[in-house]
């Protein structure tokens, strides 16, 4: 990593996770595979960002746990990137495995649970398909009916409520270090 630590891919320690590092990875990789309108690629970064924000916006879930978990969803992808869900199950167990093993990883370094509880991981999850619904249809081309038909019809959110500008990585960086340290302060 740029910070100098040595992540083992198989066997990852949480003292090798540093929030630069998930920072400057996520802002680098495409979400999408990178097929999305604009001269930039909307990053998994700004991406986990939108996340935080709308699970932030709905009722009962300002819980800084839940907010920090909701930022660091994704966090895995800073090492092995973000494939979309058919090719992920064309791979297989043994990419998922990794991905949880790293991400178990990244959530003792910042004080959650190796293993979210299931209801945090449920309000997480729709908050993913609601940016996955407005990434769809503002960036990526989907129609508004074959967005709902994979990630459902979001109730209470408007694209106009959110930040769907694909941004330089660089930004997308400093923004999601921002957040986090913004939610670490409480």
């Amino acid at each position: 990593m740029l910070s100098g630590r040595r992540l083992d891919l198989l066997d990852p320690s949480p003292l090798d996770i540093e929030i630069a590092d998930i920072a400057h990875g996520l802002a680098r990789v495409a979400r999408w595979n990178g097929q999305t309108h604009g001269d930039h690629a909307f990053s998994v970064a700004q991406h986990s960002l939108l996340v935080e924000a709308i699970l932030a916006q709905s009722p009962g879930r300002q819980e800084r746990r839940l907010r920090l978990a909701a930022l660091l969803h994704d966090g895995a992808e800073y090492v092995i990137g973000d494939m979309i869900s058919p090719f992920k199950a064309v791979v297989g167990g043994g990419y998922k495995e990794v991905e949880n093993r790293i991400q178990a990883a990244i959530h003792l370094r910042y004080g959650l649970p190796a293993k979210l509880p299931e209801t945090l991981k449920k309000a997480i999850k729709r908050a993913d398909q609601i940016a996955a619904y407005f990434e769809a249809t503002e960036l990526a081309g989907f129609s508004e009916s074959e967005a709902a038909t994979f990630f459902g019809r979001p109730r209470g959110f408007t694209a106009a409520m959110l930040d769907l500008e694909p941004k330089p990585a660089s930004e997308a960086q400093r923004a999601f270090v921002a957040r986090f340290e913004a939610i670490e302060a409480g």
